[in-house]
């Protein structure tokens, strides 16, 4: 496809949908929603069924292209509400269905913490973006590098904008703070599940959030986790047995509850298998693919008769 609006694009798609007799069609990003419904109006009325992974409100061309979406899943009960208040879609519409991990994919991790040497490691795992708290995170070290000197700091995670300037100001503040040789930016990660095993710690400084894949992802590997109170977080973190909470953008709060747990050892293994056990009840991949595929069913129930 040239663009999400290509017409010629969405006729093929329609096409490849009546030959091949596709029965639901799925779209997870905003800027492909208005493709996807032309497509299954001009396939024949295929239902269609969006996620909705973000918390920013939908367009205009939204509201228009949109009226006759069978299902919306939301990732979590913020964008659940976020959706409702924009009016866009009914909320019998609307479903609620967290995302899930293949909880197998980190199993056995804990067992694979990295060996020998003395130092701590602290890390964070996010697009490098101001919304995910990058600054936070690193003015936060700089107040724990003051206090002990066993501690590094891990920052993984792609800058998508065009110039690169979140990785630059986050480089520049590193430097600023004189903890160039504290704090290692990693950049894109393929195999989040070997990186985790190297933290002692994981942090998810976000200023906001919709749900919080990586929070999920280190509880899942036995990593202690210390959140800010998005909304993701607060959905995901029922209570400070599984996890640490902290107010969004208090540096010294985050600073205070990363000391804490890396002077309590004992702690810190409490909360690993409490993590554990909350991932495994409630964000496995297949409580996400049974609850998708009931979704299915109902949006299949509303194709038209041919």
């Amino acid at each position: 496809m040239r663009n999400s609006l290509n017409v010629r694009s969405a006729l093929k798609l329609a096409r490849f949908a009546r030959e091949n007799q596709i029965e639901i069609i799925h779209a997870h990003v905003a800027r492909d929603y208005p493709l996807a419904a032309l497509v299954a109006k001009r396939a024949g009325g295929v239902p269609l069924v969006l996620t909705r992974h973000v918390l920013f409100p939908l367009k205009k061309i939204h509201r228009l292209t949109l009226r006759s979406v069978a299902r919306i899943i939301a990732v979590s009960q913020a964008v659940a509400d976020g959706l409702l208040a924009q009016g866009i879609f009914s909320e019998d519409k609307i479903v609620l269905i967290h995302n899930g991990i293949v909880i197998d994919r980190f199993a056995g991790v804990r067992t694979a913490r990295r060996q020998g040497g003395s130092r701590l490691q602290v890390g964070t795992i996010g697009h490098l973006a101001p919304i995910k708290g990058q600054e936070d995170f690193i003015r936060a070290a700089a107040v724990v590098c003051a206090q002990r000197d066993d501690v590094d700091f891990i920052i993984a995670g792609e800058d998508k904008s065009r110039t690169g300037e979140h990785r630059r100001s986050l480089e520049m503040l590193i430097d600023d703070l004189g903890l160039e040789h504290r704090i290692q930016m990693v950049g894109w990660i393929n195999d989040i599940a070997k990186l985790l095993p190297t933290f002692d710690l994981f942090v998810s400084p976000s200023r906001s959030e919709p749900f919080g894949l990586a929070i999920i992802e280190a509880m899942a590997a036995g990593v202690p986790v210390i959140s800010t109170e998005s909304e993701g977080a607060r959905e995901i973190i029922e209570s400070e047995k599984s996890c640490r909470l902290v107010p969004i953008g208090d540096v010294e709060a985050l600073a205070k509850a990363i000391c804490e747990l890396l002077d309590d050892p004992r702690e810190r293994e409490k909360l690993s298998g409490n993590a554990r056990q909350v991932v495994s009840e409630r964000f496995s991949l297949e409580r996400m693919t049974d609850e998708t595929e009931q979704v299915y069913r109902q949006a299949a129930s509303l194709a038209p008769s041919i």
